[in-house]
């Protein structure tokens, strides 16, 4: 099987700007020769309300959600672009609560295996 080039990005939330702490919160992978793109999340929410008392947890959890369905071919505000404007959209540096890092890159034979091991690997990192 051919591996293909992907590009990835963490979603983080940052809780407390001024601390200057991140929590990686879900990851977004493109793969244009595969036509694949797909966020998903997974928000460790004990540990953002340790960080940050004060934090809008439905607000994130929304934020988290917009990310996910911004992906999405049938719903969501992005349907109508291509999935790499999409991506570059998502990707594009914000100053908000929820954002994302810097895009890397990687290759890979299944895009949706890459999510997996991502997700695993980088944001589900503690036991719960």
């Amino acid at each position: 099987m051919t591996r293909d080039v992907y590009e990835y990005a963490l979603i983080q939330v940052v809780p407390d700007i001024e601390r200057g702490e991140l929590i990686n919160a879900g990851v977004i992978v493109y793969c244009q020769p595969r036509g694949y793109l797909c966020a998903r999340t997974d928000l460790d929410a004990a540990r953002l309300q340790t960080l940050c008392p004060s934090a809008n947890l439905p607000g994130v959890l929304h934020s988290l959600m917009a990310y996910e369905l911004s992906c999405s071919a049938e719903e969501g505000p992005l349907n109508k672009e291509s999935l790499g404007s999409r991506f570059r959209w998502l990707t594009a540096p914000r100053s908000t609560i929820v954002r994302t890092g810097p895009v890397h890159a990687g290759l890979t034979e299944d895009p949706e295996a890459a999510l997996n091991r991502l997700l695993d690997r980088l944001v589900r990192t503690a036991p719960r």
